[in-house]
This record gives structure tokens, sequence and C-alpha cells, in this order.
């Protein structure tokens, strides 16, 4: 996939990094957002270039407007193309409560960010693409959205999360029908359990629940798991789906009696 563009939302650690370095492995130019670590972002931006590729750090805050908007002209600015946008950027619950007692407050952080952020810069980035398909119909990009299992799974205490993770799910689909006439595939890819700094805070209690059998696998998952996925949309391999949902989630998704 050399000379191919990829923007990576929330590129500087955890999934994002490992999505970023996957995809630099397979020879793709990378965009590294991030909305206010810069250390994490250039670390990311360093492994890339390791790679041989070309790799540049953005901050932009995908709950802005003006810096999606910004995200998007740098991105244009540095490569001139865009060949695909992984949607990763996201944040979690400040606390877990029972949706009997959960603010306003949170519920609208959380969809600001994971599904309001990412609604629109799909939006924006989609008409840039048709609009590259029309001048070369060649061009084949392609929009994944990082999800969560969480998307199709009831978490009572984590409410507002679950909720802005089935949004994207439906923002899927939405944009798969609509973007199909051109050729740009739209994919949802929903982790299970992945080692990152998040799941780091809950390490023996997301242990006791893998070990349990609830996942098939009985390991954790890694941000390389969900990289390899990734590139699997962005090498072409899945020329002829569109609003696919990709499990990487060691059997989680399976319904076990």
């Amino acid at each position: 996939m050399s000379g191919n563009i990829a923007l990576v939302t929330g590129g500087g650690r955890g999934i994002g990094r490992g999505i970023c370095v996957s995809l630099a492995q397979a020879g793709y130019d990378i965009v590294v957002n991030y909305q206010g670590n810069i250390a994490a972002a250039n670390q990311t931006v360093a492994e890339c270039r390791s790679q041989g590729v070309r790799a540049v750090a953005v901050q932009a805050d995908i709950a802005d407007a003006g810096d999606r908007a910004r995200l998007l002209e740098e991105t244009q600015k540095q490569f001139g193309r865009l060949d695909l946008l992984v949607n990763n950027a996201g944040i979690t619950v400040l606390e877990r409560t029972d949706i009997l007692d959960a603010s306003e407050d949170s519920f609208d952080r959380l969809l600001d960010v994971n599904l309001k952020g990412t609604y629109f810069l799909t939006q924006k980035t989609a008409n840039w693409m048709v609009r590259q398909v029309k001048e070369d119909p060649e061009r084949r990009p392609n929009i994944v959205i990082i999800s969560s299992a969480a998307a199709a799974m009831v978490l009572t205490t984590r409410g507002e999360y679950c909720v802005s993770k089935a949004g994207l799910s439906m923002t899927v689909q939405l944009y798969a029908a609509r973007l199909a006439e051109y050729g740009i595939g739209v994919f949802e890819i929903r982790p299970g359990v992945i080692e990152t700094e998040i799941t780091a805070a809950y390490k023996g209690s997301w242990e006791k629940f893998i070990n349990s059998g609830k996942v098939p696998q009985r390991r954790w998952g890694s941000a390389a798991d969900i990289g390899k996925a990734v590139v699997a949309i962005g090498s072409g391999l899945l020329p002829y789906s569109t609003g696919e949902v990709l499990n990487v989630d060691g059997g989680l998704h399976i319904a076990t009696f």
C-alpha cells in the first residue's frame, strides 16, 4: 500500500498507536491525530517513520467542528489525498455509575466525542473522498470506525458509553449505504478486552473475566490485533463488502451457555 495515506484519530497511544504502526508496516503514510498528549503522538510518529514511511502528528479535538476542519485541511496540505480514515478517537466514563444515577454532563461528554465528533468527521471526510473518486475512478478509499463490544452488550454502569458505541454502529450502516455507489467501503471494528492504559486500571477484574471463559480464546487482545484488522480493510482484501462488523474480541460476541 506504498503511497497511500491514512488518518487515524486518537493515534497517540493504545489502540490508535497499534493501528498506526500496523498501517505503517503495510506501507501507509500516516497522519497521527491526537487531542492533548503530544509526547505520545510524537512517539507514534517515530515508530511509524522507523518503518520507512512518512508520518506527521496533528493536534485536533474531534468534538470541535473547527478542529475537525483543520485536521482535514492539514492532511490535505501535507499529503494531498486520503485513502483511509480510521475513526479511533474516543473516551470512556469518568466513573462507573448506575444508569439510574448517571448525569447529563457525563452523557453529553461521551456523545460529543465518541458519536458526534466521529459522525461529522466522517461526513466531511466522505465528501472529500467522493471528490477524489470522481477525479480518479480507480481510487478505492475506505472508512473504518472503531466501536466496541459494548455496542451490543449491556453495561448498566456505563450506559452512556454503550449508547455512544451503538450509535457508531448505525453510523457505519448509514455511511456504508450512502457511499457504496462510489466504491467507498465503510466498516466497523468491535474490539473486545484489549490491553491498554485504560483497561490496566481494572486489570485484575478483567483477567478474572477473561479466564472465566467469557472470552473463548482466554487471552487479552492487543492493539496489534486491531491494527491487523484495519490493514486487511485498507489493503483491499474485502472489495465486495461494506457495512460489515469485524469482531476482534477473542470470541466474546459468541453467545455461549
